[in-house]
């Protein structure tokens, strides 16, 4: 008997895979409550490093901002105009927390501060504190940098996934308003504001809405928002004349600067030929038109989010999954500029390319979205919070030295430590909602074919009664073990990534070698019977990576990779300088799984050649090549770094051509 489309949709996944495990409770015993008390000003925190300091250097008052709007406490607005949405997403993840760690203290914490968000929301829908509190007669007048879009965006992911957590009606009903607030507003008719926000956000958010609510108001809204960007390339413009060209009139400094394509507002997006401008603004425009492409079937949204995938992925991403190639405006750049010791590489970059691929896994069946997926989820994404869960990047560099960061101006955004907190503080919430929410990125359902393409052990159980079990040891080992119970023997079909970086694989099915073959990345087998058992192995080999020639940073250099795993060398393993080593392919390479070390990692160490110098004789210049030495170079995950003592870190390694 076929099974129809229906039958297929989870139900319910369980992560059981003792690496994601760690990293889920952490959240919700550690990160939760950490980020909860830093944004009503409780935590003693130094934010004085931030990266992007712009003089926000007190305190949160997040939740401050919100009971003032609320009438429950005095006082002005403190922070960016987007700071309310440090605590939707903190709201965001704790409601994905409770799917699997029921917290009967937190959920009381979360329902009040529903009932604070209510109490804050005007009559007629709008929430934005920084206007309610300071600026009432510029509500929606410099959208540009407002960010008041933006925010009600981020409640609005935050009021669906609290309500299909918890039920609670209410956190529902604010999203709701806000959406219709803005639906009066926006529009191209008499008295509405033809125009969009300068940041994307609410674009996927109100898809989201949509799915919960099948309301095709929000569909189109914000189809309608997706479709207009570009289509005035004058309207910041015109907004600004209106609301005045004064810099002392910014509500964000510096916001009139950029041109629109930092904006994405050039043109509109169907002219828009490859991604530009500030890298998060980017992958939360492409999430939100892979998300309303789906549903809407508009060709247009579909052939930008190809031409989009293509030209990040392939010419504009790092080897880490990380995206933004330069400090000034935390943006890309152009076609293999790649540098790794100025580069940018914002934790909400990853978080958002992890949006990405997932959306596009719903529009096409390829593995390529998965393998993105995964690098995010084990390099860039993750290398953005501390291993105790307390302390965070918002950059995050392929090479690092704490000399370098405090004396070059060029590098100062560069960390070699994780920080308390930031000013902007949009990083640390926004890998708190992808780590509780990991559950929801393993499977994608489509055509009567459930994909499996994460290698993060779970139990899933699906809308009939299947139910499948993936066990594993992954990113350490590659045997990817699945058992399916298929009670009433309903056939139907089920994908397996191969992943790019195993091309070698192995495959049994029922305990008998299978040999389907890849297409698009992904092995499809027609499971009918009551049980059966599939054992996928992974060719888990250290591998030496290189760049594209045309990529000038990584020119000579080789990067090591072991499955998932980006490797880095740092200088509390290695003798300094890391830049003085010179490793080739052909070099010897050791694995070993140190269970003591970083909570247990995989450690990888490379026979390779040092160079010998004396800095107190040797010249600036010379002819003469420099004496070498043999040496090993031990490197960790990358994700792992700035745990230990601070000091050098480097990911492209020197190659030694034979």
């Amino acid at each position: 008997m076929q099974m129809t489309e229906d039958k297929l949709q989870l139900k319910h996944v369980e992560i059981t895979s003792d690496f994601w495990q760690r990293y889920r409770e952490l959240v919700v015993k550690e990160v939760l409550p950490y980020q909860w008390q830093v944004m009503n000003d409780e935590a003693d925190i130094s934010i004085s490093e931030d990266p992007q300091n712009n003089g926000q250097d007190k305190n949160s008052h997040a939740v401050a901002n919100l009971k003032i709007a609320a009438g429950q406490q005095t006082g002005h607005h403190y922070g960016f105009p987007f700071q309310d949405t440090d605590v939707y997403k903190w709201l965001e993840a704790a409601a994905y927390s409770f799917n699997y760690h029921p917290d009967a203290d937190l959920r009381k914490i979360t329902d009040n501060l529903i009932d604070l968000i209510a109490d804050a929301q005007e009559d007629d829908g709008y929430l934005s504190t920084y206007f309610q509190i300071d600026a009432p007669e510029r509500k929606f007048k410099r959208l540009q940098q407002s960010h008041e879009l933006y925010t009600m965006g981020h409640y609005i992911e935050a009021g669906v996934a609290y309500y299909q957590a918890t039920h609670n009606e209410k956190a529902l009903d604010i999203a709701k308003r806000m959406a219709d607030c803005i639906n009066r507003n926006f529009g191209l008719g008499d008295g509405q504001i033809p125009g969009f926000d300068g940041h994307p956000e609410i674009e996927l958010a109100l898809a989201r809405l949509y799915e919960v609510t099948q309301n095709d108001t929000y569909l189109k809204l914000a189809h309608y928002f997706l479709t207009q960007r570009g289509q005035d390339p004058d309207f910041f413009d015109k907004q600004l004349a209106v609301d005045g060209r004064s810099t002392d009139r910014d509500i964000i400094q510096g916001m009139q600067e950029p041109d629109l394509t930092y904006f994405l507002a050039a043109e509109p997006i169907k002219d828009q030929q490859v991604p530009q401008g500030h890298a998060v603004r980017v992958v939360y425009l492409c999430t939100g038109m892979a998300y309303v492409a789906r549903y809407t079937h508009d060709q247009d949204l579909l052939d930008a989010c190809h031409r989009f995938w293509n030209d990040l992925v392939k010419r504009q991403m790092y080897i880490t999954g990380n995206i933004g190639s330069t400090t000034t405006g935390e943006a890309l750049t152009y076609d293999y500029d790649l540098p790794n010791d100025t580069m940018y590489g914002e934790t909400c970059a990853s978080v958002g390319m992890a949006f990405f691929a997932r959306q596009m896994l719903n529009l096409d069946a390829k593995g390529e979205y998965a393998d993105v997926l995964e690098k995010e989820l084990f390099n860039g994404a993750l290398s953005g919070m501390s291993l105790d869960g307390k302390h965070f990047f918002y950059v995050n560099p392929l090479e690092a030295d704490p000399v370098a960061s405090k004396l070059n101006p060029g590098k100062s955004h560069v960390l070699t430590h994780r920080a308390d907190w930031f000013g902007c503080a949009c990083c640390p919430a926004n890998l708190a909602r992808l780590i509780t929410s990991v559950d929801h990125y393993l499977y994608t359902v489509k055509d009567r074919t459930i994909l499996s393409h994460q290698f993060i052990a779970n139990r899933a159980t699906l809308a009939n009664g299947i139910q499948i079990e993936q066990m594993n040891n992954f990113p350490w080992e590659g045997d990817i073990q699945y058992t399916v119970h298929n009670p009433q023997q309903e056939a139907f079909r089920l994908g397996l990534r191969i992943p790019a970086w195993s091309p070698k694989f192995q495959l049994t099915v029922n305990g008998h070698a299978d040999t389907a073959k890849v297409q698009n990345g992904f092995v499809y087998l027609d499971i009918a019977e009551a049980t059966t058992t599939i054992t996928l192995s992974l060719d888990m080999a250290v591998k030496f990576m290189r760049a594209n020639n045309r990529v000038n940073a990584d020119f000579g250099k080789v990067a090591v990779q072991r499955g998932p795993i980006v490797y880095a060398a740092e200088a509390v393993d290695n003798q300094q300088s890391l830049g003085q080593y010179q490793v080739s392919p052909g070099d010897t390479t050791h694995y070993q799984f140190d269970q003591q070390l970083l909570n247990g990692v995989g450690v990888v160490t490379v026979d390779a050649h040092r160079a010998v110098t004396d800095d107190t004789t040797q010249a600036l210049y010379t002819d003469q090549d420099s004496n070498q030495e043999t040496a090993s170079l031990t490197l960790i995950p990358y994700y792992a770094w700035a745990n230990r003592d601070e000091g050098q870190m480097r990911v492209w390694l020197n190659r030694q051509f034979q």
